[in-house]
């Protein structure tokens, strides 16, 4: 199989640059990133893909067997790692992306030498001790209403994800996103994302790690920040000066100021 065709992989920037792998999360592709990659590529090799099932990914590969756990996801980027031989990349992971980068991590220690989790959450739904952002009353009933009907769902979900109600065109891009998905894909992937515990799995974490959070956000509250930023030992949490659950597009400066400052430290 083709990886780069499969999971419509571009590169750019310096080829003897230090690597960047930009990952994107549920209902997104890879030009979520489109804010960030010229700061990046100044002197960075960024690799961007999209997911089976998303964007222009080849969507015949795609099945609910293998993308039904985060697993199938860390596991095409691995694929994607081994098949452009890189070692000791930067993947930068949003939303569930974030915990994505973790197993990947875990399964290819020598591909991914550094974690940037964008508004990550290990587990949405509350638990004794931890506040995830919902219920799981919240989640039954969100994913209840994806499935019922997705287009409904994503036009009125998306601007609330996205926040920043004074720019709805943020809001809109975010709901064209959501729309241009399949729906019957975008519906394993909610309920894997949504469903998901990742918890355990922070506590391996062992390459340097960035946690970025939002000021505001729904998706991933700041308790949220908060407990990623505990659990993995020696990260470094920045607050972003920013709402909404996709600083990428409403704060692409702040971000990518941010993932550069970590960056540096890094070489």
């Amino acid at each position: 199989m083709d990886i780069c065709r499969r999971n419509n992989v571009t590169v750019t920037g310096p080829l003897d640059g230090p690597v960047v792998v930009l990952a994107h999360g549920f209902g997104c592709d890879q030009n979520m990133w489109r804010s960030l990659v010229p700061a990046l590529a100044e002197r960075h090799r960024v690799v961007l893909f999209d997911y089976v099932g998303s964007g222009g990914s080849d969507l015949s590969a795609w099945s609910p067997e293998r993308y039904s756990s985060l697993h199938g996801y860390a596991h095409d980027v691995v694929e994607v790692c081994q098949e452009l031989d890189l070692e000791r990349a930067v993947f930068v992971g949003h939303s569930v992306s974030a915990m994505i980068g973790v197993l990947a991590a875990q399964a290819a220690p020598e591909r991914i030498g550094a974690l940037v989790m964008v508004a990550p959450s290990p587990c949405y739904i509350d638990d004794a001790g931890y506040r995830g952002g919902f219920t799981a009353d919240d989640i039954d009933e969100l994913l209840a209403s994806l499935e019922a009907n997705y287009l409904g769902w994503s036009s009125a979900m998306a601007p609330v994800i996205m926040g920043n109600p004074d720019r709805p065109e943020l809001g809109q891009e975010l709901t064209n996103s959501f729309c241009a998905t399949n729906p019957d894909i975008a519906r394993v992937f909610a309920r894997t994302t949504f469903l998901s515990d990742s918890r355990e799995d922070l506590k391996g974490v062992n390459v340097p790690t960035l946690v970025l959070e939002c000021s505001q956000d729904v998706i991933a509250p700041r308790e949220v920040g908060a407990f990623v930023h505990a659990a993995v030992p020696g990260s470094r949490l920045v607050t972003l000066d920013a709402t909404g659950h996709c600083p990428q597009l409403s704060a692409p400066e702040a971000t990518s100021e941010a993932i550069l400052d970590f960056l540096r430290e890094l070489l």
